[in-house]
């Protein structure tokens, strides 16, 4: 079956972007449609000039469509990534965050798959810490949080972070980073197939209900 997955990041000079273009496509090598968006920018345009990587960056990401609302609800599981900013998600992301209440309310972001990233300047500049900040998010939703774990060997290559892939600027980790993200991100679609496999085509896609007849078909 295919399952639906929108990887929703911001990146300001273009770190935690090709993180979430390695879990798109890692998402979509595992057979999932994918919907990479980016979120919009709130910085002024003159606080962006002043850094040449981030106006680069910018310029570069403009044609990457916006991330919207009814992303969230067209998905059937979800990748949030995130430069971050004192052990925190960046305003960018969690504003666009913000606007989910209604979502939230209905209940239509509950039983969702997740995961996250994320990017900072040295290893302990708050990569665990801003996963870790994203996990009350999803706490509150009530969504599935899957984390990479220590489920795979490319995990540990990439510096060794369970909570979800973190790429360290600078300290030559790139590839081994990108390649641990697009683990990441097939390992998202794989768990949300096994969640909503079968129960999914005879139900028209509620995940709860369809959860809860996996559960009870397997126990």
């Amino acid at each position: 079956m295919t399952v639906k997955v929108a990887v929703i990041y911001y990146s300001a000079t273009g770190k935690v972007h090709a993180l979430a273009q390695a879990v798109a496509e890692g998402a979509a090598s595992a057979g999932a449609e994918v919907r990479l968006r980016r979120v919009a920018e709130l910085a002024s345009g003159s606080a962006i000039a002043q850094n040449p990587l981030w106006r680069r960056h910018a310029d570069a990401t403009a044609s990457i469509a916006q991330a919207q609302i009814e992303d969230l609800a067209w998905a059937d599981a979800f990748a949030f990534g995130t430069p971050t900013r004192f052990g925190t998600p960046a305003a960018q992301l969690k504003q666009f965050i913000d606007q989910a209440g209604g979502l939230w309310r209905e209940g239509r972001l509950a039983d969702k798959p997740v995961t996250a990233f994320t990017s900072a300047f040295n290893r302990h500049g708050g990569n665990e810490a801003t996963i870790l900040s994203l996990g009350n998010v999803f706490y509150h939703w009530g969504a599935l949080i899957v984390p990479p774990g220590f489920t795979d060997p490319v995990v540990s290559a990439a510096g060794g972070n369970p909570y979800g892939t973190s790429l360290v600027n600078g300290d030559g980790s790139d590839a081994a980073a990108l390649e641990a993200a697009r683990y990441q991100g097939r390992r998202l679609a794989h768990i949300t197939m096994r969640l909503l496999g079968d129960g999914r085509a005879a139900d028209g896609g509620n995940a709860r209900e369809t959860i809860a007849a996996t559960t009870s078909q397997t126990s």
